[in-house]
């Protein structure tokens, strides 16, 4: 099954946090966010984020772990993925993104599957998940 959505960030909080003892040429942080999601995915998340980025230079990666609670192709539940992707200031490369399995609740108990993240040159984010329940 696929479902496509539309997300907006509604909260980026950087954390306080311990860094890193080990300097190196990108700082290292820890944020939180909050996002809502339109279309045939629709809900609500909370995303645990941490980057090695420079916003000078718009270069780094980042890794986030996301807690989602809403529907997926209709169907109401909640569920766990997780996400990452390097920029180089130009474009995004090594994306990754995938359901943990067991994380599922509700009707979408179950599912596994993969995705992706897109973010149009209007600033659209869009999200994409191929899944199957089970």
């Amino acid at each position: 099954m696929n479902a496509i959505g539309t997300f907006d960030v509604a909260d980026f909080t950087p954390a306080p946090g311990p860094a890193p003892e080990i300097k190196t040429g990108l700082p290292v942080g820890i944020a939180t966010m909050r996002k809502t999601f339109a279309g045939e995915i629709s809900g609500r998340s909370e995303t645990l984020f941490t980057a090695a980025f420079d916003p000078a230079t718009n270069t780094g990666t980042y890794v986030a772990m996301e807690s989602f609670e809403g529907t997926l192709g209709g169907r109401p539940g909640a569920f766990n993925f997780v996400h990452s992707a390097t920029t180089t200031g130009q474009d995004r490369q090594a994306e990754f993104l995938t359901i943990v399995p067991g994380s599922g609740t509700g009707d979408l108990a179950g599912i596994r599957g993969t995705g992706t993240l897109a973010v149009d040159e209007d600033g659209t984010h869009r999200i994409s998940f191929d899944y199957t329940l089970g």
